[in-house]
């Protein structure tokens, strides 16, 4: 079952962003929650909020926390701001104030089914011998080899 949880147009640029999200990707939920806070970056605050949704979620549809895992973090771009600073010979150097998109997909971890191995050793069918073709056997017969 899949736990989606959205925050849209955080004034975050994705670059910033993503940089927490990989942090966050390699972690379970339970342990970015406490974690991130840690990692002094500023974009890992509205990164939390999102996956606490997200995890707040799961609890509401019966998911156990200690069972979820990151199944997807996405950070999208959102639209830019465009605006400018004063430069020198009342120029204006235009710059672009960039916004995210986060999208968090947590999923249920499946538990590992354990296959029985055999305890006897099977042992392999031996491919039998290529036959000699017609023409090389011709030409054994009259001494001459190729």
């Amino acid at each position: 079952m899949e736990i989606k949880s959205v925050q849209k147009f955080v004034k975050t640029s994705p670059r910033k962003l993503r940089l927490v999200a990989n942090l966050a990707k390699k972690m379970k939920p339970a342990e970015a929650i406490e974690t991130l806070p840690f990692s002094r970056k500023r974009a890992a605050d509205p990164l939390v909020k999102v996956i606490k949704t997200a995890v707040a979620n799961a609890k509401e549809r019966g998911l156990k926390e200690e069972n979820l895992i990151f199944k997807e973090i996405q950070i999208n771009e959102g639209p830019r701001l465009k605006r400018g600073r004063p430069a020198s010979r009342g120029v204006w150097h235009p710059y672009k104030r960039r916004m995210s998109h986060i999208r968090v997909i947590l999923e249920e971890k499946k538990g590992k089914e354990k296959t029985l191995k055999p305890k006897t050793k099977v042992k392999k069918e031996e491919k039998p011998a290529k036959k000699e073709t017609k023409k090389k056997v011709e030409t054994k017969k009259k001494g001459k080899t190729k």
